[in-house]
């Protein structure tokens, strides 16, 4: 007997699920979906691209070997929010008739006979600071690595940055992933020598 009632209890219960009805009401509509960043495209009036420009200037024990630069206030905006990303020009190599500059992303170390040299730097919305760290006198230094540097500067708007991080993946480290997410190739950047 209980085998008959398990056995129609089991039937009813895949007759009861099987069935369909109406449809119900329709449900509440959703929030709205967060607003994504803006592309490359930008739009008028705002400064969706960034800002690059080149500092040189030269280490010595006057500076306490730092290169200081106060952000031009005529020409970019910086907010606490934004990527500051900072490019030493390493090298050039030659490419035909023009000369082309090689960048290594800071921090950048180097080691010489006498220990580690470290080009750092650190930065506010208001300035950006290129500083040698060394483990050893760095009155000692060659010429080379402290007269007349050339610094690669690049501000991201913050969401800017993020989403192409997310979107595109691309390696801050490399320059040249940089240079064509910012679409860098008609752009002239603008020189300063610190003195």
């Amino acid at each position: 007997m209980k085998k008959i009632i398990l056995f129609a209890l089991l039937i009813g219960s895949a007759f009861l699920l099987s069935c369909q009805g109406p449809a119900g009401p329709e449900g509440l509509e959703g929030l709205p979906g967060v607003q994504g960043a803006q592309g490359p495209q930008g739009t008028p009036g705002v400064n969706i691209l960034g800002s690059v420009f080149d500092i040189e200037g030269t280490f010595n024990t006057g500076n306490d070997y730092r290169i200081y630069f106060e952000f031009p206030k005529d020409k970019v905006e910086v907010f606490e929010s934004d990527a500051v990303l900072v490019y030493r020009q390493w090298e050039t190599v030659a490419a035909g008739n023009e000369t082309i500059p090689v960048w290594r992303m800071l921090p950048q170390t180097q080691f010489l006979p006498q220990g580690a040299l470290q080009y750092n730097f650190d930065h506010t919305f208001l300035d950006v600071s290129v500083f040698i760290d060394t483990q050893f006198d760095r009155t000692t230094l060659e010429p080379k690595w402290t007269q007349k540097q050339i610094f690669r500067v690049v501000i991201l708007p913050a969401n800017f940055a993020k989403a192409a991080k997310v979107s595109k993946n691309i390696n801050f480290s490399d320059y040249n992933e940089v240079k064509e997410l910012l679409q860098l190739g008609a752009r002239t950047i603008e020189k300063y020598k610190i003195k």
